[in-house]
C-alpha cells in the first residue's frame, strides 16, 4: 500500500497531510498547485483494484458526477495519475464524527438530522444504496452538513467485507450479511439520528429502549421517538421503505418539533 509523503508532489497535487485510511483508500488533504485550493483525494489501494473493482469504481464514478444536491458532497473531479484512480472533492471542515466529541444541542441535532434524511432521500431518489451512512461519512463544507461517499460507498463496503476489516457500528444486520437495500441506509441513518439527539448509539440487539431514551423523550415529541423507533427495527419490512418516505415521515412532525423548541 503505497502512502504518499507530505509534501510531494502526485500530478498537480501537492499533498499536505493525510486524513483517514481504510480497507479501500487513503484520503489527504492536498493542494491544487494549478487552482490554489485545497480539496480532499480519495485514492483506492491499488492492490484492491482487480479490473472487475476497478470497472465498478469507474461506473460509480460516473453516477457520482450526475448526482448534485445541496446535501451531498460533490465530487470535483476523478483522474488517472500514474495509474492510478484519483477522486477529488471539497475540502471539509470537519466530519460529524469530530462534531459529537463536543457537547451537542437537541435544537442543532434535529438540523443536522434533518439535513442527513434529505441526503439519504436524494440518494434514494437516484436508485443509488448508499452502504456506509455514518458520523465519518458526513462532512461540514462552509457551515453545511453535506453526505459523502455515496455511490462509492458500496464499493468500498464490499472490499471491507471480504477483507474482513472496517467498523460494523452503523450497519444493518442484513446489510452485514450481504443483503443491503434502502431500508439498511434507513436502520444506519436512524441510529445516526438516535446517537445525535439522545447522547449514546444503540447496539446489537438494539432491543427498546436503547441507552440514552430519557434524554430522547426529555426533548423529543413522540412522534420522533416513534421515528427513531421504527428506523432500526430489526426486520427490514418493519422499517421506512427509502429515504424519501422517511424523509416525508419526518416532514410530518418537523413542525410540531420547533414549536416544541
Amino acid at each position: 500500500m503505497r502512502r504518499f509523503r507530505r509534501g510531494s508532489l502526485f500530478g498537480k497535487y501537492r499533498i499536505e497531510k493525510r486524513l483517514g485510511e481504510g480497507a479501500f483508500a487513503t484520503v489527504y488533504q492536498a493542494l491544487d498547485t494549478l487552482e490554489g485550493l485545497r480539496v480532499a483525494l480519495k485514492v483506492p489501494h491499488a492492490e484492491v483494484l482487480d479490473p472487475e473493482t476497478e470497472a465498478a469504481v469507474l461506473h460509480e464514478v460516473r453516477l457520482a458526477a450526475r448526482l448534485r444536491h445541496p446535501r451531498l458532497l460533490p465530487l470535483k473531479a476523478a483522474d488517472r495519475i500514474d495509474g492510478r484512480i484519483v477522486l477529488v472533492y471539497p475540502l471539509g471542515e470537519r466530519t460529524l464524527e469530530d462534531r459529537l466529541r463536543l457537547r451537542l444541542g437537541f435544537a442543532k441535532a434535529l438540523s443536522y438530522f434533518e439535513a442527513l434524511l434529505e441526503g439519504v432521500a436524494a440518494v434514494h431518489e437516484h436508485r443509488v444504496i448508499h452502504c456506509d451512512i455514518k458520523p465519518e461519512n458526513l462532512i461540514f463544507v462552509e457551515g453545511e452538513l453535506l453526505l459523502a461517499d455515496f455511490g462509492i460507498a458500496k464499493i468500498a463496503t464490499r472490499t471491507i467485507r471480504a477483507s474482513g476489516s472496517g467498523t460494523v457500528g452503523y450497519c444493518a444486520p442484513e446489510q452485514a450479511m450481504g443483503k443491503p437495500s434502502f431500508r439498511s441506509d434507513v436502520f444506519s441513518t436512524g441510529l445516526v439520528g438516535y446517537r445525535m439527539m439522545a447522547g449514546a448509539l444503540p447496539e446489537w440487539p438494539f432491543d427498546w429502549p436503547p441507552p440514552g431514551i430519557k434524554r430522547l423523550r426529555t426533548h423529543a415529541s413522540q412522534g420522533l421517538v416513534d421515528l427513531l423507533k421504527r428506523s432500526i427495527e430489526l426486520d427490514p419490512k418493519k422499517r421506512f421503505a427509502s429515504g424519501p418516505a422517511m424523509l416525508r415521515a419526518f416532514e410530518r412532525i418537523r413542525v410540531k418539533e420547533r414549536r416544541r423548541k
